[in-house]
């Protein structure tokens, strides 16, 4: 049985910071390589405007997210990653309810998704909503979820 995983820190990353570098780091590892793919200048250069968060255990970025506005009142997660040793662990639940809370406090009133289809679960637990059907984006199989705040 893995070991409970205690003193978790969600923190708001701020862009080009170092931490962020280790949350583009933690995206890719866990992301982008099982797909062969990887960022490119352009598409991080986008990134300014987004909210990035994370959470910290012991100093070290263990997960993260990004969180893009799409209106006034509906932003976007995307690149939700946990390290690969801790997950199931409830990291990615306390780092999605931690982007809630943020978002809600910033105005929002709806999250929208693109929810890989092997993860569909994960956000149907946490009160997420599918919507449509299903489509292929960064060569996997995904379908668009959303929650009310």
């Amino acid at each position: 049985m893995p070991m409970l995983i205690t003193n978790l820190l969600p923190v708001e990353i701020e862009f080009l910071s170092p931490l962020y570098d280790l949350s583009i780091n933690l995206r890719d590892k866990i992301l982008r390589e099982p797909l062969g793919l990887q960022f490119n200048a352009d598409e991080l250069s986008k990134e300014d405007s987004d909210y990035h968060l994370g959470i910290l255990h012991k100093g070290d970025l263990i997960a993260c997210l990004v969180l893009t506005p799409k209106s006034k009142s509906v932003i976007k997660m995307r690149q939700v990653a946990v390290l690969e040793s801790l997950q199931g662990q409830g990291i990615g639940r306390i780092l999605v309810e931690y982007s809630e809370s943020f978002s809600k406090a910033k105005g929002y009133e709806k999250i929208e998704l693109n929810a890989r289809e092997n993860a569909i679960p994960f956000y149907k637990k946490l009160a997420y909503s599918t919507e449509g059907d299903f489509f292929e984006e960064v060569t996997i199989v995904h379908q668009k979820m959303n929650k009310n705040l």
